[in-house]
């Protein structure tokens, strides 16, 4: 057999690392964009978290902190602050919904209050 053999492992894990770099320069870029804004938006998904006593979508918690503000650049520099929010224990993904702004696409995350919040 002559087939093509492909590592998907590595293909995933360059994905991430570029993924990575990716999340680190938007959120530097936030940061000039909106000074303070890893810290203010961090706080807001925690209080947003304890405020919600059921799940609540990413994009909805997105909207309501650029209501109050705290903007970056661009919307995707939120991504690593959700990633934080998960690590530290402040929220938790606990289903996925149709994304508002990907037309209804998949992908959407669906959080609710973590154990440390």
């Amino acid at each position: 057999m002559n087939q093509l053999a492909i590592d998907f492992n590595a293909r995933v894990d360059v994905a991430r690392d570029l993924g990575s770099i990716a999340a680190v320069r938007c959120r530097s870029k936030a940061e000039e964009f909106c000074p303070g804004f890893s810290e203010r938006a961090l706080n807001f998904i925690a209080d947003y978290a304890r405020s919600n006593k059921s799940s609540f979508s990413g994009e909805n918690c997105t909207f309501a902190m650029k209501a109050v503000g705290i903007r970056a650049h661009d919307d995707r520099a939120t991504g690593a602050i959700y990633a934080k929010a998960i690590r530290l224990g402040l929220i938790k993904v606990v289903g996925y919904v149709p994304r508002v702004r990907g037309h209804g696409t998949a992908g959407g995350r669906l959080y609710a209050r973590g154990e440390a919040a």
